[in-house]
């Protein structure tokens, strides 16, 4: 029997086409890894040698998914000649871990060290940072994060310091946003990893552009390795990582692009939805796959996605439908509060999990923003129910971790001016500020690296004292010697060398005493270590399990690779964003209310609500079983309390799928099967009557709770009851939300927040408003 028998036929045809351009559509829970995977695998069987193959994922975890199903499908001898030692020849990895192996190899080509390092969020914005502080520029204006997503859009976008200062479009715009001087900062940024030798991680992407474009002989050779490509997630791709495919694949066009436009949710990353929608016409002559069943979910829940996302404009075209059982109707449930939202999930999962004998593993709470996670966690400690929640603080953020890492960098690099500055004075060895400061600028004005200037002080002077000088040459001197053992001892043995020679270890080891937060900083370091001697024990002969080695799988690590399968049994709670490619027996999706879900930042035009709309795609199909949508007719913002109204989305869901638990009785609903008037559950047409229409259009029980606030004439107006968190009707500006009042009298004006022309303000005794509770 073959291992392609297993496969439907929409997968089989994917799988057996391996030559031309191809796009594989892959709906929700289709079996997409098990196509790619079975791809590679019929490739090499058909005689395609694994050394010209190339395969690009977004996650470690998917790479390395995949090279063990191709592993066990070689040892079967299931791929003709080629077997798992020669599988091993494929290049397979995430498309950071990829091209930073390609701009190794050819670092010297665009002026780098083979040993760059890579800088992560926190390396950039520290250097940031210096940046703005050099040139003397207000930190409040030019905040760190907000200027390194400038440059990070810029570097997606293949735009490099020259050219943001010499686009004038670009740099209207930064005028327009009080910030004129963000391309002096991007270059000096870019000047100063350059001097450090170092690259963030935008600039792999970059860079691997550069490289490619600049070096005609090095596209060359990698077109002649690569002539058979596969890209994973080809949605989430940005124009980088676009052009670069496109180059590759410019000479045998051998190219596979997998994906789904209905889960493209990146774009605040730089993710182009266009991407795949053009693909066509990129290579008018290729050949498309739809892969339609859903092995994942029941009938009503696979439905119910389908009937939200087939409103999209922008899209492809599909029917994905599953043989599972039909299941239970979604339920919908609307509670008066947050804090009553809480409690309701926490018990609602506690009785399904007591009826049905399941694992808290089998369940997840999944919301738009992590700060709606306050009210579940309180329901859920009450209840004594074990809970995760993904998306906080990684292990390699943590401060003594970065601490060691940085002792890591600078041994492999010693022109890393982020990792200098982390440690020259930890553990506290005497070396003040101010003396670092010297010494950057004197790395300035000399234009090297701080390295060069510490190493040479008779020849590169800096201010500073006999005794300081010295603490920073036995800093140097033990630094050079840790470098000494970088190709003599392997991974573990360096590291545990440098924790307890560079005084860490022993630091962390006196601060124990003081609680439970310094025991866990010792051994997160342990843990550390214990990572390094697991690292170093995988190598096999001949591969390298260098120090050097592992801080490159180290920079590489990323928040979608963190471990979501912890073995241990509790409740998954975690942003949407982050249960892309997951799947859980029971789903609750909670805060599915207007300007929460979609988010009020996203309906500024179709394209945005477009993509609130794949989103709530995704977090229905992560549901197995059962999918339990939940509101809240009120939840505390801004420190008061405010109303809210349903999502748009559960409006757009074709009520036959949903069931409507009858709600508690609250402002501006009336009860009437179990459906909230006003909300167009169920209506012939469908939709919320969000235009507002004319007052004789609307359900009774909303003209009755509609009172005018004031008089436009001029008349004096009573607007003694207009509240913050109010919902409101301009003559002009349609439907609001009150989210300020000030002053009296005649001089009152309220801050209303308006969906498609955003915050006015308004004075009352002018204003023509309904409020509509």
């Amino acid at each position: 029997m073959s291992y392609l028998d297993g496969l439907n036929p929409s997968q089989r045809a994917a799988v057996e086409n391996i030559y031309g351009p191809t796009m594989v559509i892959a709906g929700a829970g289709s079996g997409k890894t098990r196509v790619l995977t079975f791809r590679i695998a019929y490739m090499m069987e058909q005689g395609v040698d694994p050394f010209n193959i190339l395969a690009l994922t977004f996650t470690n975890k998917a790479a390395k998914e995949m090279q063990e199903r191709i592993a066990k499908i070689s040892s079967s001898g299931a791929m003709g000649h080629y077997g798992a030692s020669e599988a091993k020849h494929l290049t397979m990895g995430t498309f950071h871990s990829v091209f930073s192996r390609i701009l190794r190899f050819n670092a010297d080509r665009i002026g780098y060290p083979v040993n760059f390092t890579i800088y992560d969020t926190q390396d950039s914005k520290s250097l940031i940072k210096d940046v703005i502080k050099e040139l003397k520029l207000d930190d409040k204006t030019y905040k760190p994060s907000t200027v390194l997503g400038r440059i990070s859009t810029a570097k997606n976008n293949l735009v490099s310091a020259d050219e943001y200062l010499q686009n004038e479009e670009i740099m209207t715009e930064d005028r327009m946003a009080r910030r004129p001087e963000l391309g002096r900062i991007y270059k000096a940024y870019s000047t100063r990893c350059f001097k450090s030798g170092a690259m963030d991680f935008d600039d792999l992407l970059y860079q691997t552009y550069v490289l490619l474009r600049d070096f005609p002989d090095v596209l060359g050779y990698y077109q002649q390795k690569f002539k058979y490509i596969l890209v994973d997630e080809y949605q989430d791709t940005n124009y980088a990582q676009y052009m670069i495919v496109k180059m590759l694949a410019a000479a045998y066009e051998n190219l596979c692009v997998v994906g789904d436009d209905a889960q493209s949710i990146y774009s605040f990353r730089g993710a182009n939805i266009q991407n795949i929608l053009n693909f066509k016409k990129d290579y008018p002559d290729f050949k498309l796959f739809k892969l339609e069943q859903n092995y994942r979910s029941t009938k009503n829940i696979v439905d119910a996605a389908n009937s939200v996302i087939s409103r999209n404009i922008d899209q492809i075209k599909k029917d994905v439908w599953t043989d599972n059982d039909e299941g239970q109707l979604l339920n919908v449930v609307r509670t008066l509060t947050d804090n009553e939202e809480g409690k309701l999930v926490a018990n609602r999962l506690f009785d399904i999990k007591s009826q049905e004998g399941c694992s808290f593993n089998d369940f997840a709470i999944l919301y738009r923003t992590n700060r709606q996670s306050r009210s579940f966690e309180e329901a859920l400690r009450k209840l004594n129910i074990p809970y995760k929640i993904y998306g906080g603080l990684s292990f390699y953020q943590r401060k003594e971790i970065k601490d060691l890492l940085a002792y890591f960098r600078l041994t492999t690099n010693h022109r890393d001016e982020e990792a200098f500055k982390r440690v020259i004075n930890y553990p506290k060895r005497g070396i003040g500020k101010t003396t670092i400061e010297n010494i950057v600028i004197a790395s300035t004005t000399y234009g090297l690296p701080i390295w060069d200037v510490i190493t040479n002080m008779d020849q590169y002077p800096v201010q500073m004292n006999g005794s300081t000088r010295h603490k920073i040459e036995e800093f140097a001197t033990m630094i050079r010697s840790f470098s000494a053992q970088l190709e003599k001892l392997n991974a573990y043995d360096l590291g545990q060398h440098i924790a307890k020679s560079s005084g860490i270890l022993k630091d962390l080891y006196a601060e124990k005493e003081k609680g439970p937060e310094e025991v866990e900083r010792y051994q997160n370091i342990e843990e550390l270590l214990a990572g390094l001697k697991e690292f170093t024990v995988s190598k096999e002969e001949g591969e390298s399990a260098s120090l050097a080695e592992f801080m490159i799988d180290v920079a590489l690590l990323t928040d979608a690779d963190e471990d979501k399968g912890d073995d241990r049994n509790h409740v998954t709670m975690m942003t949407i964003h982050s249960s892309k490619g997951l799947e859980f027996t029971h789903v609750f999706l909670v805060g599915l209310e207007e300007n929460l879900f979609p988010s009020q930042m996203a309906l500024q035009s179709r394209t945005e609500t477009e993509e609130e709309r794949r989103l709530f795609y995704v977090a229905v199909t992560r549901a197995m079983k059962s999918c339990t949508l939940t509101y809240a007719a009120s939840r505390f913002q801004w420190g008061s309390l405010t109303t809210s109204e349903p999502s748009r989305f559960i409006d757009e869901i074709n009520p036959k799928f949903l069931h409507f638990e009858t709600p508690q009785r609250g402002p501006g609903r009336s009860l009437n099967t179990g459906r909230p008037l006003g909300g167009g559950f169920g209506t012939t047409g469908g939709g919320l009557n969000r235009s507002l229409g004319s007052v004789s259009q609307r359900p009774a029980a909303e003209v009755q709770n509609m009172k005018p606030v004031s008089q436009a004439t001029g008349g004096k107006a009573d607007t003694s009851d207009l509240k913050v968190g109010y919902n409101v009707l301009h003559d002009r500006f349609g439907k609001g939300k009150v989210t300020k009042i000030e002053g009296q009298g005649p001089d009152k004006k309220a801050t209303i927040f308006f969906p498609h022309h955003g915050a006015k303000n308004i004075l009352l005794r002018f204003a023509n408003l309904t409020v509509v509770d």
